[in-house]
Formats: structure tokens, sequence, C-alpha cells
């Protein structure tokens, strides 16, 4: 069905077909039983304390508000990260803000943490039971005076509705947030964080989503901090603002973070090199380019425990994520693997 009206979606401003998505999905379209797959045992791993029935999540950035959820996680999903959300509700930057590369298989938004604020999303999410793993991406308010506070804003907010929470410091579209890539400042950042955990009693574990764009000298120094601090996982890579030589479509030109298609080899480096790091102590989460079992499979390999996608699933519609289950058992039987934790970085 989706490749019918595909065309029709793609004729559509895609902020405007994506509120349409966001507004369909709240009907619950869908029986879950249309999304499951034979063998999905095989993509069973367990993570953070939580057992995913298969390793593939929607990444933050569809979902901002977390309005539909639930009808994600139904759609086969093996989690969902809703957000970024500020504290404050956000507008975002003006219009337009994303672009579709449909040569390149991409897009690229600046879309700049438009969301409705932590208390508006906190209720939502309490007023309506999860069916699944539910993780929340957190980050600062753009006209914030105290970057830092806001996460910790975040944090006290979340720790007793979500599985998990997210670290945001990779955007591009948001003025002085990759700073915190630099050692001495997520050192300060995670110590409070970590504070706030204590202080509350809680072990909800903390993830930390990393930018393709930092240069190479910093993966040893985010690796140590990470492994020290306890870091729960990282998340490997946001969009990136570089890459746009070889795109053959004439919106390449657009400021925002680009993702899909180009940023596969660059996320998959990324997470080789922070595999060799981490040495098995935080597990990966890898994300950018995955659209199919075979570039799935390909992230696993590279180092990734579990993946993320948003553009894939943009361009692949609700099936997404039962297509790529399927290809990827497929590819399991065919090596001969049981599981998918067996082959976790075994291309490093």
């Amino acid at each position: 069905m989706f490749s019918v009206l595909r065309p029709l979606l793609f004729n559509l401003d895609p902020e405007t077909a994506h509120d349409l998505a966001i507004k369909s999905l709240k009907f619950n379209p869908f029986p879950s039983r249309m999304f499951e797959v034979e063998d999905e045992e095989m993509l069973n791993i367990k993570l953070l304390g939580k057992s995913f029935p298969n390793p593939i999540g929607l990444a933050a950035g569809f979902d901002k508000s977390a309005e539909v959820y639930n009808s994600l996680l139904r759609l086969g999903f093996g989690f969902v990260e809703v957000g970024t959300v500020t504290p404050l509700k956000q507008y975002g930057n003006p219009k337009p803000r994303i672009f579709r590369l449909e040569d390149d298989q991409a897009l690229i938004n600046r879309l700049g943490f438009n969301n409705d604020g932590m208390e508006a999303i906190k209720a939502r999410i309490k007023s309506e039971k999860n069916i699944g793993i539910l993780g929340v991406n957190i980050g600062p308010n753009k006209e914030t005076k105290d970057q830092k506070n806001d996460f910790c804003l975040g944090l006290k907010n979340f720790f007793d509705v979500a599985d998990y929470i997210t670290i945001n410091i990779s955007s591009p579209n948001t003025e002085g947030l990759r700073d915190f890539h630099d050692q001495e400042r997520l050192i300060e950042l995670i110590t409070s964080l970590n504070k706030i955990k204590k202080d509350k009693e809680t072990n909800i574990p903390l993830l930390l989503k990393i930018s393709p764009d930092i240069n190479n000298n910093y993966i040893p120094e985010i690796a140590e901090t990470a492994i020290k601090s306890n870091v729960s996982a990282i998340i490997l890579t946001n969009t990136t603002n570089g890459n746009r030589a070889n795109l053959k479509s004439e919106l390449r030109k657009e400021e925002g973070g680009l993702s899909g298609d180009p940023l596969h080899e660059i996320s998959n480096n990324i997470i080789k090199k922070f595999y060799k790091e981490l040495k098995n102590k935080i597990p990966i989460i890898g994300v950018g380019g995955v659209n199919s079992g075979k570039s799935a499979y390909e992230k696993i390999l590279a180092g990734a425990s579990l993946l993320q996608l948003y553009t894939g699933f943009v361009y692949r519609g609700p099936s997404a994520a039962k297509d790529i289950k399927k290809e990827l058992i497929q590819i399991l039987k065919t090596e001969g693997i049981k599981n998918i934790k067996d082959v976790v970085g075994k291309g490093v």
C-alpha cells in the first residue's frame, strides 16, 4: 500500500507529510500481527537490563513529542526513542526545515528541537501504558542560559517513566551543543547527571548520542569518559554537517544535518573506532543509513548491538522494521548464525 501512496506523500512538503503520518498513527491503523516475522527469536538481545525483541529501533526525531510511540512499536520496532525533548515548549527553526534528497535516499533537516516541552510530554507518557521499550532523548532549549541545567531538568523529569534516557550532545542545529564533546565539559555534564541518579535512587540507563563530525582525537577521550562515568551505551551517530560533495540532489546545499544513505559508511567507520576503544565495556547503538537487512548487518558487524533508523523509515514506510527484520534473519540463516548477538563487532 505504501508503494502506491508514496508518490502522493512525496508530492507534499516533507513536514506536512510527517504531520499527516503522525495523525494517521494516532488511530492505530495497523494490527500488530501484520508486522510479526518468523524466527524473530534469532534477533532477541538483552541489553541495558532489558530484553529487546529485536535490535531495530526508531531514532529520536520522528515522534518528537511522544504522540504515537505505541503505534510505532506495533509496527515491529524493538524499541522507540522519542524527542528530542527540551524543558520548555519550542517551535524550532523557521520553515522550510526538512528537505528530501530522493536521488540520494537522504534527508537534510534543521528542525531545531521543536517539541511540546517536558511537562506536556511526561503527562502524555504517563497517561498511556507503554507496550514496549521507550527511550526519551533530552536536550536544551535554544534560548537557555544554562545548557547543562536543561539536561539535568530532563533527567529529573523523565527518569521514572522512561526505560532509558539519551543525552543528545550531537545535533548540528542547536548552537554550542556539540561543545559538550570536549572532555572537560562532558565529564562535568555526566557527573551532574550521575549525581541526580544517586539522589533519585534510580538506575535508569544514560545513553550518550555522538556527532559523526568529531575529530578522531576525541574518540579515545569520549570512550574513556563514558567508561569511567558509567554511561550505559553510546549512540553513533547523529546527522552530519558535511559529506555533500558527491550528492546528486540540488537540495544538497541546504543547511542542516544530513541523514540516510550518505551517512552509512561514515557512521560505520566511527562505530568501528569506538568499538575498539570501548573494548566491550559499553554497547553501541548504530544509526545512519540503516534501510535494509544488509545495511543493518554491516552495522552490527562494525560493533553495534542495537540499531536505529529514521530516514529509512521515511523512504520504506510502515513495513520498514518488518522488512529489515526478515532480511536480517535470512542473512543470519545463510551465514549459519543462531543469534544476532554472536556477530556484534565481528567485522572489526
